[in-house]
């Protein structure tokens, strides 16, 4: 993904989420995936799909049965 492209995904999440630590970084090897961190912590990969000249975003957050303890 452009840079252009990532600042305005980063902008949209962390307005969405309420996280102003919130993060959208390239990932280096591939072109449609950018990783996505709150306060320096990964917790999503963020995947672009185009299909049929229209173009989405999808956002995939794995929670692990251990992230779910005290809570």
């Amino acid at each position: 993904m452009k840079k252009d492209e990532l600042a305005r995904l980063q902008t949209y999440l962390r307005k969405t989420f309420g996280a102003p630590s919130l993060e959208v970084k390239a990932q280096p090897k591939k072109t449609d995936m950018a990783e996505v961190f709150i306060g320096g912590e990964f917790v999503a990969a963020l995947y672009k799909e185009v299909e049929d000249g229209e173009t989405s975003y999808q956002f995939q957050m794995a929670i692990l049965d251990m992230d779910l303890e005290g809570v």
